[in-house]
């Protein structure tokens, strides 16, 4: 049986904060879900490409969550 890499799942998403000194969103409505990526890499890129298509609205944030630490707390990741 062929050994498969770990998954180490990153979601990626974003939306307008209320102010920019603490992550509070305007609207949860209106949250963007970019999408859930195999790996940090794959989610950095996404991240990076939502990032710049908004760097003019300032009130605008992306972020990526380890959903891999989430689901599983006690194992050590490589990210």
């Amino acid at each position: 049986m062929e050994t498969e890499e770990k998954q180490l799942l990153h979601l990626v998403f974003g939306g307008e904060l209320d102010e920019l000194s603490e992550v509070r969103f305007r609207d949860l409505d209106e949250l963007d879900i970019v999408g859930i990526y195999p790996d940090y890499a794959a989610a950095y890129a996404a991240w990076k490409s939502k990032a710049q298509q908004t760097v003019d609205n300032a009130h605008m944030r992306y972020f990526i969550v380890h959903l891999h630490r989430l689901l599983n707390p006690d194992e050590e990741s490589g990210d």
